[in-house]
């Protein structure tokens, strides 16, 4: 009698007897571990097909060089050069850092850039940092860091911003934790006093010392629906290692603590007095971490944000290039609102002359040019939908009557 063959895997060739489940095929048969580790694997390769297409949001990380960067920006930010290029290399170090392949010999590892940003309101901190995220397709969030308290206070905790980080890419971490944070006001927080120990500053020291180990690279555990109204929602862990956190705020006063450290009030027979006079229009060009520290950012902070960039103030020439230079400028959009009327808008260079100079003398940087132009272009907006009109010429006779006519006019204008 013919011995009966004994059955068995055709993958790892385990017999009947040592497997619990033996699945017959047309040739052959498959045990219940090869099928784990065959399902195990067909997870990977989906894993890494959806992670080079982007993640399942369509993130994928779009690299760019340095000049590429800055040629970029200079289609949306008129001026700023040193600081366009500043960030432009701490963003290309940063993600060049996280697509590294390290072997198991290599024992360096590169540590983050995050930055700060120094400069007066309406000079662009946002737009630089809104036009990086759009170049480089990754995830960004914008936060206000007035709205942070210290952990059990009133007001959000320091790791809400990483959940509206998780809302900007639908909420695929893999894609989340390679993303830009913006947090903008970042001078709101600033120590209120020299002495910690009289008061507990909840809104201020108390939340640097929170965004410390967010800043350096910890696992954060996030609440995905924000702050403490659901106590109950299961939390998310975020690995900030490989988030970009680019700090903004506009310091108000740093400049006299500046002019205090490089004493632009010196005297002599070598000072040359039109060097310092045009220093003294600019003195954040000469900002460092110790200035900032002096103003009330603690050590700790400034420690884990090692680059330090200014923003020029806006003068005459950059705002009036402003207006009609880049790829989304002020006269582009109204151009647009007045094209889906049917309407054409003509605006005379000496109108363009005007509002720059207003904007200039109410010193409220590129926002104020908004402000002007909305004032000028109120009545027109009103009146022409639903007219025969086609076209609008604005003259400087007209933007000046307009202008005058406008509650604007009446602001007071304080040195």
């Amino acid at each position: 009698m013919a011995k009966q063959t004994q059955l068995h895997c055709s993958f790892c060739g385990r017999s009947r007897d040592e497997v619990k489940i033996l699945i017959a095929g047309l040739e052959g048969h498959i045990c219940e571990n090869c099928v784990e580790h065959a399902q195990e694997i067909i997870a990977q390769e989906i894993m890494q097909d959806v992670e080079d297409k982007g993640g399942k949001n369509g993130f994928k990380l779009t690299m760019k060089k340095p000049t590429e960067i800055k040629s970029f920006l200079d289609q949306y930010v008129i001026g700023q050069e040193n600081a366009k290029k500043i960030l432009s290399v701490a963003v290309y170090n940063h993600f060049k850092r996280i697509t590294q392949k390290k072997s198991a010999e290599d024992e360096i590892e590169i540590e983050k850039s995050n930055i700060v940003m120094v400069g007066e309101t309406g000079t662009g901190k946002t737009l630089l940092a809104k036009s990086i995220a759009k170049l480089l397709n990754v995830p960004f969030a914008i936060v206000d860091a007035t709205v942070f308290t210290e952990a059990g206070y009133v007001g959000e905790d320091v790791e809400s911003m990483l959940t509206r980080l998780l809302q900007a890419c639908n909420y695929d971490v893999a894609a989340a934790e390679r993303g830009i944070v913006y947090v903008d006001e970042i001078d709101k927080i600033a120590r209120k006093g020299d002495n910690p120990s009289i008061t507990r500053d909840v809104s201020g020291e108390g939340v640097q010392q929170g965004l410390l180990k967010m800043l350096e690279g910890t696992e954060a555990l996030v609440p995905p629906q924000g702050g403490r109204k659901h106590p109950e929602q299961k939390m998310i862990k975020i690995n900030t290692q490989n988030i970009l956190f680019i700090c903004g705020g506009a310091f108000d006063g740093v400049d006299k603590i500046i002019a205090r450290r490089i004493n632009t009030n010196s005297i002599g027979f070598n000072v040359n007095k039109t060097l310092e006079e045009e220093q003294k229009k600019n003195l954040l060009q000469f900002v460092n971490a110790q200035d900032l520290k002096s103003f009330g950012l603690i050590p700790e902070l400034l420690g884990r944000l090692p680059v330090v960039t200014h923003l020029d103030p806006l003068d005459a020439k950059t705002l009036r290039s402003i207006l009609t230079e880049p790829k989304n400028s002020l006269m582009k959009q109204f151009n647009k609102l007045f094209e889906l009327e049917g309407v054409k808008l003509k605006i005379d260079p000496a109108a363009l002359d005007f509002i720059t100079e207003k904007a200039l003398e109410f010193k409220l940087g590129a926002r104020g040019l908004r402000s002007i132009c909305e004032n000028i272009l109120t009545d027109a907006m009103f009146e022409l939908p639903g007219s025969d009109a086609k076209e609008l010429h604005v003259t400087l006779k007209y933007a000046k009557a307009k202008f005058d006519k406008s509650k604007m006019n009446h602001l007071k204008v304080v040195a």
